[in-house]
């Protein structure tokens, strides 16, 4: 009875010790929980942007927009809901792959981010919104300008550019009107992006009077555009129009040239920059495209960013969407502090009543996501640069200049 009673009392001690000790267990940590580091709350945003590959120059100037404004934010000393917020960039690469796109997207997501500003390409930033959407994560865009990505009925989607309807009109418009084309050939290169602007265009150009005499297609990847331009020779257009990136632009304007094509070449903002002037070299001169947004020095806060961004990055220039960037990044942390929360589902209602003075200018959102007002504007290279010829949409349209339909 003594040994039994012996073993009682030492399985009891047993049992005793490992209830304290269960009691002292901790429960795991949420690895999707803000770190708290000196009173600071962690605040994750992503970004996504090609930023390898061919349009990697245009990538990283979205994650550089992104950068300035966390910096800046961070620099404020930023409070949300009385608490003090130190905001962490989670930048990824798409590669301006759709399939990519939507891996980077879910692990953003498991990453713990609050929002997101991209994809830069529509093509992208439509598939990935999905994986957004389902994880209750706002996801603004300052680059995609396909329709449909705001189409989907997703409460998470916006825009802070305008989208292809808008720039396609403007671009078949002016082509019409501005450059008195009466035969237009169009090139796309078969992306979300490139073939959405290329058809809001032809429906411009046709609604204008003007006749499609080609269509044609390539890759974001090609760069031999031989046999399609001397396809499209054959039949006399006054306007080329291609829609895609400027990696793809500024050698088709190249062999234009070489095959003797007299037709100006035109297209949107995936090749309004300056590495296409680079790319085309002596090819650019005379050619237009546009890029939705007021001209670059007429944002009402471009002097003090560009001054900022040229410090910030060893004098590197602007492409185009950094400032859209910079915006984006704002436009999420200014419906935080309205919300009082970091939290998507409490704040992201807020981002839909948005009223932003921003460096691109005052910025709010219709019911679908796209910004209101937006506004595009036409430019042609001329001694090298890319010179303003007319701004439509988000003020009163500005007519065409002389030398338009040079």
């Amino acid at each position: 009875m003594n040994h039994v009673a012996r073993l009682s009392l030492i399985a009891a001690a047993v049992m005793s010790l490992a209830a304290c000790g269960k009691q002292e267990e901790k429960a795991p940590a949420d690895a999707s929980a803000p770190a708290v580091a000196s009173g600071e709350v962690v605040v994750k945003i992503g970004q996504v942007s090609p930023m390898t590959g061919p349009i990697a120059h245009l990538g990283k100037d979205n994650e550089a927009g992104a950068i300035l404004a966390i910096e800046d934010l961070n620099a404020q000393g930023t409070e949300i809901g009385g608490q003090k917020v130190k905001f962490e960039l989670v930048s990824e690469d798409d590669q301006a792959d759709p399939k990519i796109g939507t891996q980077v997207a879910q692990r953003l997501v498991d990453a713990g981010v609050v929002g997101v500003v991209g994809h830069l390409n529509s093509g992208t930033t439509i598939p990935a919104s999905k994986i957004y959407s389902d994880a209750g994560i706002p996801q603004i865009s300052p680059s995609a300008t396909n329709p449909d990505y705001t189409k989907q009925g997703f409460k998470t989607t916006f825009r802070v550019i305008a989208n292809d309807v808008q720039q396609g009109k403007a671009l078949g418009e002016f082509a019409v009107d501005g450059l008195k084309a009466k035969k237009v050939a169009i090139i796309d290169d078969r992306t979300a992006y490139g073939q959405g602007l290329a058809d809001q265009f032809e429906g411009a150009v046709k609604a204008k009077g003007g006749q499609v005499v080609k269509r044609e297609f390539t890759t974001n990847t090609a760069t031999d555009f031989n046999a399609i331009l001397t396809s499209i020779k054959g039949a006399q257009p006054d306007v080329i129009f291609y829609g895609g990136m400027d990696a793809q632009a500024g050698p088709l304007a190249k062999q234009m040239q070489r095959l003797g094509i007299k037709a100006k070449l035109m297209g949107g903002d995936g090749w309004q920059t300056p590495e296409f002037v680079k790319l085309a070299g002596e090819s650019a001169e005379g050619q237009y495209a546009a890029s939705p947004g007021q001209p670059k020095e007429k944002l009402p806060g471009f002097a003090s960013f560009n001054e900022k961004f040229k410090k910030r990055f060893n004098g590197q220039e602007i492409q185009i969407y950094a400032p859209y960037e910079y915006d984006a990044v704002m436009v999420l942390v200014d419906a935080m502090k309205r919300a009082g929360s970091t939290d998507p589902k409490v704040y992201l209602p807020e981002v839909g009543k948005t009223q932003h003075k921003g460096v691109t200018g005052d910025v709010s959102f219709d019911p679908q996501g796209d910004v209101n007002n937006g506004s595009v504007t036409v430019y042609q290279v001329k001694n090298g640069k890319w010179d303003v010829l007319t701004t439509v949409g988000g003020a009163p349209a500005a007519a065409p200049t002389a030398s338009a339909a040079q």
